[in-house]
């Protein structure tokens, strides 16, 4: 499955168990480490752990096991990485004092006219 595909199959995943705020970074220009990372948060502690295992078991029913899962134990911060695609789910407190989604955007280029 191509990386895009599969990003596309972690959200429908998400979405499945009512992830919030879903953004998904394309940050292929950004590091040839990933080619997209998705962002998203649980509205508990539970409701995060959930989210990570429910992508992770349904990405291994096409195949695609995640190469590792980081912050399981404490439930504010899952990361789920498969490669190309790595998956963020936290609480919204978390979320908004990391702040990823301007860490790893591509700045507008302010020489160019509008």
């Amino acid at each position: 499955m191509e990386s895009e595909e599969f990003t596309q199959f972690v959200v429908a995943a998400l979405d499945d168990l009512k992830a919030v705020n879903t953004v998904v970074l394309d940050v292929r220009a950004l590091t040839d480490v990933m080619d997209y990372m998705v962002i998203t948060s649980g509205t508990s502690n539970r409701h995060v752990k959930s989210l990570a295992s429910h992508v992770s078991v349904e990405a291994k029913k096409q195949g695609m096991a995640p190469m590792g899962t980081e912050g399981e134990d404490g439930g504010e911060w899952v990361l789920v990485d498969f490669g190309d695609v790595v998956v963020h789910v936290m609480l919204p407190a978390t979320r908004d004092f990391y702040d990823l989604e301007r860490l790893w955007t591509v700045p507008e280029d302010s020489s160019t006219p509008s």
